[in-house]
């Protein structure tokens, strides 16, 4: 059987998206809900689609990659229904008519069967334009308070999601080894290496306890946060898992600027108070999360003019990383990739 979710050019892309939407229909028709507008978002880790109603409100519909089986899946909405329980408000799985909160949906012939399910739309807009300060903060007092929840859990031994280290690091380097000539030359590909090896050895040398490792979202970029009355909310737990917390931090700092990186933290630090020496391991999640970006990107050719654009920041920071020198709260100079 061919993989349902397999797509690495536009002829293939196509094939999978057109798939996607037979499957979008069927499944909704498994849903006690009176639709009447299903809307494409976008074509990531999952493939998603808003519905709309007149009388219930608005669904996210998500078609799952066969990279998370239904265990994994089913762990994600446990852990979404812990976060609840304390008045967070997150995404909540529906039910289908015959009981069941995840689908495995007919398709075409020769393809495996996806996996669908069906979420209570979290209402809210993601900001457009650049964060106040007063934004950045409630982001980090939001990341505190989930983390907090978190470190509280005692999942079961059934409880299924990934654990994001130096294991699914390699399996993601795998990947850019086989596409990085797209946006790389062979010099900065070398820093790359260097910067691969640094980060495993520093991640082998981390302490794992309680208060530093646990259930984290693990994609909280501001497009996976949305603010409802002034106040942010996370969506799209697709990628949660086992990590260090301060590796979820590094994933919102990454797309800021160094004074807004700092306002994140205190308001992170007005929940939960961070180790004296948490800057160099959050360096170390921050190029880290930077370069599985690249691995996660690169196999899609519309992405690689913005990689080639990115850089000669993404160098300027992989550099002073493997050079030892601190640049969290720092204003980098960009490093033209001709030069090296």
């Amino acid at each position: 059987m061919k993989p349902f979710f397999h797509f690495d050019t536009d002829e293939t892309r196509q094939s999978l998206l057109s798939r996607a939407r037979n499957v979008a229909l069927w499944a909704i028709r498994q849903y006690e809900i009176e639709w009447n507008c299903i809307r494409f978002i976008q074509l990531s880790g999952t493939i998603t689609y808003k519905i709309e109603t007149n009388t219930t409100g608005n669904y996210l519909l998500r078609i799952h990659s066969e990279r998370v089986n239904k265990e994994e899946i089913i762990s994600e909405l446990i852990f979404l229904n812990e976060l609840r329980k304390i008045g967070d408000l997150v995404p909540e799985g529906i039910m289908s008519r015959n009981g069941s909160y995840v689908l495995e949906c007919e398709t075409e012939d020769g393809y495996r069967k996806p996996c669908v399910t069906i979420m209570k739309w979290v209402e809210g807009e993601r900001w457009s334009g650049e964060f106040t300060d007063s934004h950045v903060f409630s982001i980090g007092v939001m990341m505190g308070k989930m983390h907090e929840t978190s470190a509280s859990l005692d999942v079961s031994h059934n409880f299924v999601r990934p654990h994001w280290g130096i294991s699914s690091f390699r399996e993601e380097i795998t990947k850019l080894e086989r596409y990085y000539p797209r946006f790389l030359s062979g010099g900065s590909w070398m820093l790359y290496q260097k910067a691969i090896d640094k980060i495993i050895d520093q991640l082998a040398s981390m302490q794992r306890d309680v208060r530093n490792y646990g259930l984290i979202h693990a994609d909280l970029h501001s497009g996976n946060v949305v603010f409802n009355n002034g106040l942010p909310y996370p969506i799209d737990f697709g990628r949660c898992g086992f990590g260090y917390y301060l590796y979820d931090m590094a994933a919102a700092l990454l797309e800021l600027y160094p004074k807004h990186r700092w306002l994140l933290i205190q308001g992170y630090e007005s929940i939960v108070k961070l180790g004296k020496d948490y800057i160099r391991d959050l360096e170390c999640f921050f190029i880290m999360f930077m370069i599985e970006n690249y691995c996660h990107h690169s196999s899609d050719t519309r992405e690689i003019p913005s990689l080639i654009e990115e850089q000669k920041y993404a160098l300027a920071y992989i550099t002073e990383y493997i050079n030892d020198r601190s640049f969290l709260f720092k204003v980098i100079e960009p490093i033209e990739p001709e030069k090296i």
